[in-house]
């Protein structure tokens, strides 16, 4: 039992190291989630502030992970122009969108208010 559970976080450890080493957006948000947190030290966040930037982070760095893999699965369906992937990875990306103007709203209250 402790085996299998233990391949299962290899795996989910290579799908993750994977998609930092090939895929630019996750290497993007993964820089800005580290400004965050450096952010977050330098202003001196209160500790509800940090469960918010915590939790936003973790979120998008979640979602991002599934764009990707939805991604990957439209193309092992099929590499040709195929209306319905395209949807899919429209609405998968849009999905990320919407999540990434969330969080800069949340940074922006978050953050401005201690830099000025």
């Amino acid at each position: 039992m402790i085996r299998k559970h233990t391949i299962s976080v290899q795996h989910a450890l290579e799908g993750l190291l994977w998609a930092f080493s090939s895929q630019p957006n996750y290497r993007i948000h993964f820089s800005l989630s580290a400004l965050s947190l450096v952010g977050g030290v330098l202003l001196h966040i209160s500790y509800t502030e940090w469960l918010i930037v915590i939790v936003t982070i973790m979120g998008g760095l979640v979602l991002e992970t599934i764009n990707t893999a939805l991604e990957k699965c439209g193309d092992a369906i099929s590499e040709e122009y195929n209306i319905h992937i395209k949807r899919a990875k429209d609405c998968a990306a849009g999905a990320m969108f919407m999540y990434a103007i969330g969080a800069i709203v949340l940074a922006s209250i978050i953050f401005l208010p201690k830099m000025f």
